[in-house]
């Protein structure tokens, strides 16, 4: 009988057990899968704003209508430069008093100056963006020029943030999948222990014993990984079924489930710390 036919059999015989591991393993796994999820989208969400080379460029109170063109076409004119769109202060004001803020309202024509919403080729050089919005500020009919670096970099430091929580997260469910496993193992060795004192009376080896239970622990990571993951998927869907375009509007860009790449290296990450979990816990235990 092979390795996998024992460790079928031995699995049905003590599937309550091996429901209850899987299920521990998955709700380790969905906190991993979870924590990589929101690093994935904010890596995303940076790339995006860092390529998507935007500028605005806020103009004086007395500006004249002249002056406004004259920069418009000189802006226009620039390297990289694919779309140049004028908003008026009546047509900013128009936009903020749409969302319908009784605060906005109350503010002064001021608040809202006229501006130049620039967008830039994603293969323009970031350098070329911030030369671009150097020289612009430097006219005396600019207020100001935002080109939207601070949030990108701010988006760095949040996904710096995440990557390390997910390292310090991805120990956390290593160590509860091993202690989960291997304290199943145990229990699954202790329950089938006459017939592994059988097994050994006629001459079977350690390792002919101890395969089987490998399998079984690489079988409950590996299946309580694939879980997490689809919990995960089916918590994804619901909330871009009813977020998504909210979410896209908010930040420019959908939201995106992990890569196939992360979720395939899960499930093989799961499957070999049960395999090393079931192996070291029977290591002591298979003396006869």
């Amino acid at each position: 009988m092979t390795s996998l036919q024992r460790a079928w059999r031995g699995g049905k015989n003590d599937w309550r057990l091996h429901v209850l591991s899987i299920f521990s393993v998955a709700v380790a796994f969905v906190c991993l899968a979870a924590a990589l999820l929101v690093v994935v989208n904010v890596d995303g969400l940076r790339d995006r704003w860092a390529r998507a080379g935007r500028a605005s460029i806020y103009f004086k109170i007395e500006t004249t209508e002249a002056q406004v063109r004259a920069i418009e076409n000189a802006v226009r004119a620039a390297e990289g430069v694919t779309d140049v769109r004028y908003v008026s202060s009546d047509e900013a004001r128009r936009e903020v008093l749409g969302r319908g803020d009784q605060v906005l309202a109350a503010l002064p024509a001021a608040a809202f100056p006229a501006s130049l919403e620039v967008m830039v080729d994603e293969g323009t050089e970031g350098g070329k963006l911030a030369t671009l919005a150097s020289r612009v500020s430097a006219l005396p009919q600019v207020e100001s020029v935002e080109t939207y670096q601070d949030w990108t970099e701010r988006l760095a430091s949040v996904l710096t943030s995440g990557v390390t929580a997910s390292l310090v997260l991805a120990f956390v469910v290593l160590g509860a999948v091993v202690s989960v496993v291997a304290s199943t193992i145990r229990l699954a060795l202790q329950r089938r222990r006459i017939e592994v004192e059988v097994l050994k009376l006629v001459g079977a080896t350690d390792s002919y014993v101890r395969r089987p239970f490998v399998v079984e622990g690489a079988a409950q990571g590996g299946i309580g990984a694939l879980l997490a993951l689809i919990l995960l998927a089916v918590l994804y869907g619901i909330v871009r079924e009813n977020l998504g375009g909210e979410l896209g509007v908010l930040v420019g860009m959908q939201p995106v489930f992990l890569p196939w790449t992360f979720m395939i290296s899960m499930v093989a990450l799961g499957s070999l710390l049960g395999a090393v979990a079931a192996w070291g816990s029977l290591r002591r235990l298979l003396v006869v």
